[in-house]
């Protein structure tokens, strides 16, 4: 599902006077730039440049002085379709053989926890991350399901787009309001292969979206077009069509009432920056890594994608999202593991090395690269997969499902309880937060859903989610977090 171009309506990021930190002194801040004029800059302008969508990721972002204190980041790696916590991080051996699979289980760094067998990286460094064993929400669609845990959108119901924007536009928003210039030639945010279904910015507009790399940085040919040109010729045509259309656009300045061609002018600015800058073509370049590092995040598309990652939070970009889809996963090509797609356990199998391998080794970088009070790492997918097996004919042959027709066990969609980990951030680690119960089914202590996941990211991001409202295209002011808190174990003391 692609984002859809929605307009920018005024919105407006509203903070109570007595509300600390840098935003505190503004009651309301407008955007500089409509949606419908970014489109009408991108149809009139700058051609293949305009397509990168380069103006919309480089909305008037500013970088800390050098003597201030350096931006918080956050990493998320994302797992679509959702990842079975009884397989992985919550394994139940003395659950019934129609729950608890055929995995054995494996002491890890945390006293008295227990992974599968299929993580053995993660299990050896489990004292640097928290595991979080009480997620849930409500929705069972993957749609939904997205939306609850990473817009805070409490709606059950799977919808084509999302009603609210997701944290990842709106601390980019948020940052955006709070600093004025920006000498890192970087956007604050980037999504490494991370599918546009289920997220995007909303009412916030898609000045804000992420700066997209596609593509698999494991391959020998890996570019990400466009940026660092070295090309003299290439820098000077994209000048000429510059010129050009601001020379179009004196033509119409007495008629931009909200200022908004002089906001263009800066992103262009920018974004020819992010062109131009050699700074940015090295940022993204995974050849300048030595190939023990490159070898120890495994030399697979998940690997190089968490490199890049890492790369790119050590460069500045303060959110990154990375999603762990395609050919890995298996023949559906995502974590959705019913039996109809694949057979879960094989499944299981044939992604877990390339996925302990790569996450292992951007925890462990985080941490050696002295990264990691301020990056943040989170694994989550939008939930768990049910505890009981099912079994039904597959549909189709391929890694890890068998022949069209074939009976293979699988497990589908479940919110009520998952698991995910968290590393970095200043946070204690070693920890195991949360239970559910025999079986996997529910949880039984520490409750934690949506809202206190999105509140926790926020709250290291310097954003007190309890306080922040962005109007939406009615107008109305809307909270960013409408329910739940910090949760107290993944915050710095």
């Amino acid at each position: 599902m692609r984002r859809s171009a929605q307009p920018n309506r005024d919105a407006e990021m509203i903070r109570p006077a007595h509300c600390p930190g840098p935003l505190g002194n503004v009651l309301t801040t407008g955007n500089r730039i409509r949606g419908s004029s970014r489109r009408s800059f991108m149809r009139m302008g700058i051609a293949g440049f305009a397509s990168l969508s380069l103006p919309s990721v480089m909305r008037l972002q500013a970088a800390s002085p050098t003597t201030a204190k350096k931006k918080t980041a956050v990493i998320m790696v994302w797992k679509p379709g959702g990842c079975s916590h009884i397989d992985t991080y919550d394994p139940k051996p003395n659950a019934g053989t129609e729950y608890r699979g055929p995995f054995g289980t494996i002491g890890t760094k945390i006293p008295g926890v227990r992974f599968t067998e299929l993580l053995p990286k993660q299990a050896a460094i489990a004292d640097k991350f928290t595991v979080l064993r009480s997620m849930h929400q409500t929705a069972g669609g993957h749609p939904a399901g997205s939306m609850q845990l990473l817009s805070g959108d409490s709606d059950t119901r799977d919808k084509p787009k999302p009603r609210l924007p997701d944290w990842m536009t709106v601390a980019n928003y948020l940052r955006a309001q709070e600093e004025t210039t920006r000498t890192n030639p970087l956007p604050r945010y980037v999504g490494v292969n991370m599918s546009s279904e289920y997220i995007g910015p909303a009412y916030i507009g898609e000045t804000y979206s992420p700066f997209s790399v596609t593509g698999d940085p494991n391959a020998p040919n890996f570019v990400v077009p466009n940026i660092g040109l070295s090309d003299s010729r290439e820098v000077e045509r994209l000048s000429r069509r510059i010129d050009l259309r601001q020379k179009l656009d004196t033509m119409t300045r007495a008629f931009d009432q909200y200022g908004e061609l002089g906001a263009l002018d800066e992103f262009e600015t920018q974004a020819m920056t992010l062109l131009t800058n050699p700074q940015t073509k090295r940022a993204f370049d995974l050849s300048e890594e030595d190939d023990e590092t490159r070898d120890r995040y495994g030399r697979n598309t998940w690997g190089q994608q968490l490199l890049l990652a890492r790369r790119l939070a050590e460069a500045g970009v303060e959110v990154l999202t990375s999603s762990l889809r395609g050919p890995l996963c298996g023949r559906v090509q995502n974590w959705d593991d019913h039996a109809v797609n694949h057979h879960v356990f094989d499944a299981m199998r044939f992604r877990a090395a390339a996925y302990d391998q790569a996450v292992t080794a951007l925890i462990e970088d985080i941490y050696q690269r002295g990264l990691d009070d301020r990056v943040m790492v989170v694994v989550t997918g939008e939930f768990g997969r049910t505890p009981k097996i099912n079994y039904q004919p597959s549909t189709g042959a391929g890694n890890a499902s068998a022949a069209t027709g074939t009976k293979q066990p699988g497990r589908d969609h479940w919110p009520r309880a998952f698991s995910n980990i968290w590393a970095g951030g200043g946070i204690q680690t070693g920890q195991c937060i949360g239970a559910t119960d025999k079986r996997g089914e529910d949880v039984i202590e520490r409750h934690c859903g949506p809202g206190d996941f999105l509140a926790t990211i926020y709250h290291h991001l310097g954003i007190d989610a309890s306080k922040v409202f962005i109007k939406d295209f009615n107008g109305r002011p809307t909270p960013i977090v409408d329910h739940g808190k910090p949760i107290p174990e993944l915050i710095r003391a």
